[in-house]
């Protein structure tokens, strides 16, 4: 696949991912908004509710006190009162038309009526009926009279002198109370709450409990109590609900497994991503890999192959010097076959989670003494010099000898293959202790490593751009097997590339062998 087709996917899938989490985002702001809401309606629907039920109660207070004074005073309907309320039947008739009261009014005109026509009848054959009629009417439009003035008395004593007492003597806070969760459990809302009886001026009168923390003005819900008391004399009704966050999170909570599902398959696109860059990033440097193998392996076969050939010339058997000649670059071509061989080799290590390390107990001063000194042959060869500072007071270590040689060669061999032609190669090899670790530093005075380059030049089969020199073989292995023997041991390395400074240092860190967990575990 191409890499812009993967860029392409991936931009798509990008988009489609980040469209999804807006919607569900969206979706969650708007039903939490609906259900506060709503929320909101049905709180201030049974605030209401109970405002209308603490008036009826008052109402009904009012009227028991009137009915309980007019009994005491042994108070009857007199023809004062019917003629009082003969003058006001006909304001009533214009507000109360078809109901019961309208029907009694209509009893009374009759009973009026049959009162005239009986005034005129002097005859003494008037029907018993008749004057039953009569007296039923006539106690029946006293019963209403009676009622009536109560009712008159109720929303006099209502309207004008009410609103003079103290709003703790109008409510009890109790029944108020229990009003308030009635309602609150018939719509649903079975959750804790404040509320608090305040008046015009912000007095708290009531409140059932202390709030916990500091109440913005927005949450409390306000009812006023008593809409018909004058302004200035108005209470309000405050309730707040510690948990309507909760509740109204609960409502959207159906949608967090969507969320987590996407979040999920977004992590799972990420990292699907991932490793088919990290896949073609690898097929990439496995290509370079066999194409440099091929060239390597190309070169000692083809030479092998032209001395075999020549071996075969009867006239070379007379001439020993040539046949030892042409028999050692066989050798020489054989070895560095072989070398190569070892390196494909090594990529076998990768494949598995340890390297098989053959551990001792080893000095590392004397381990990095002799490889100097082996070394140093070969960096005599291109007019160079090796620098030994063995600073370490401590420097014995669990490790496997083999491979950390390999270790110290790699380096030491990438030094010399990235040289500069123009200046004689330096080396410093140096150990020091610090923190309970053994530290070795290799550095060189070659051509160096981009800070860029620093941290991808220990990855497999990468090769630092600035190296491709003619004669600079490889095929970005050695650094990588450096990296995972040094692990292997419990270690780290690292590169460094001062500014201003020419060439590279490479530092290996150790644990030594009293801190060692593979010591310990052995």
């Amino acid at each position: 696949m191409k890499k812009s087709t993967i860029w392409l996917l991936t931009v798509v899938m990008g988009f489609a991912f980040a469209g999804l989490i807006y919607l569900q985002v969206y979706y969650i702001g708007v039903i939490s908004k609906t259900s506060n809401e709503q929320f909101d309606t049905t709180v201030r629907r049974c605030l209401e509710q109970v405002s209308v039920m603490l008036e009826h109660d008052e109402a009904r207070k009012y009227m028991d006190e009137d009915i309980e004074y007019i009994f005491s005073r042994k108070n009857t309907p007199d023809q004062q009162q019917i003629n009082r309320s003969i003058q006001i039947k006909s304001e009533y008739q214009l507000h109360i038309q078809g109901n019961t009261a309208g029907s009694i009014f209509k009893q009374f005109d009759l009973f009026s009526q049959t009162q005239n026509s009986s005034h005129m009848l002097t005859s003494p054959s008037k029907d018993a009926i008749v004057k039953k009629s009569e007296e039923n009417q006539r106690s029946l439009w006293l019963r209403y009279l009676h009622q009536k003035q109560l009712l008159e008395d109720v929303a006099y004593n209502m309207v004008y002198t009410a609103y003079m007492k103290p709003i703790e003597e109008r409510i009890d806070f109790a029944k108020l109370n229990s009003y308030l969760k009635s309602e609150f459990l018939d719509n649903g809302l079975n959750l804790p709450y404040i509320f608090m009886v305040m008046n015009r001026d912000g007095q708290i009168i009531y409140q059932n409990e202390k709030f916990e923390k500091t109440v913005k003005a927005s949450d409390l819900i306000t009812e006023v109590l008593f809409s018909g008391d004058p302004p200035s004399k108005r209470n309000y009704l405050k309730i707040y609900f510690p948990t309507k966050e909760d509740y109204i999170q609960r409502s959207t909570s159906f949608l967090a497994p969507s969320v987590a599902f996407t979040l999920i398959l977004l992590v799972t696109f990420s990292f699907t991503l991932y490793i088919i860059f990290r896949q073609k990033k690898l097929s990439e440097m496995k290509n370079d890999f066999v194409n440099n193998m091929t060239h390597e392996l190309k070169t000692p076969v083809s030479t092998i192959s032209l001395a075999a050939q020549m071996l075969k010339d009867t006239d070379l058997a007379k001439n020993p010097e040539a046949f030892q000649h042409i028999s050692g670059i066989i050798g020489d071509e054989s070895k560095r076959l072989g070398f190569l061989v070892e390196k494909v080799l090594q990529i076998s290590l990768f494949e598995k989670q340890r390297a098989i390390l053959k551990l001792k107990e080893l000095e590392a001063n004397e381990l990095v003494e002799s490889v100097a000194v082996t070394f140093s042959l070969k960096v005599e060869k291109y007019g160079g010099t090796i620098q030994i500072d063995l600073k370490a007071d401590d420097s014995t270590i669990y490790a496997d000898k083999m491979h950390l040689e390999n270790v110290l060669y790699n380096l030491l061999d990438n030094a010399v293959k990235y040289r500069r032609t123009e200046v004689p190669l330096r080396l410093i090899m140096q150990t020091k202790n610090d923190s309970g670790k053994l530290y070795i530093h290799i550095e060189d005075n070659g051509i160096g490593i981009k800070k860029e380059y620093l941290k991808k030049i220990f990855d497999r089969f990468y090769r630092v751009p600035t190296g491709n020199v003619h004669d600079v073989k490889g095929f970005g292995l050695g650094l990588a097997y450096v990296r995972k023997i040094v692990e292997d041991h419990g270690g780290s390395i690292r590169a460094e590339q001062e500014d201003g400074f020419i060439g590279t240092k490479f530092i290996i860190t150790l644990p030594l062998i009293k801190n060692s967990r593979l010591w310990k575990k052995s």
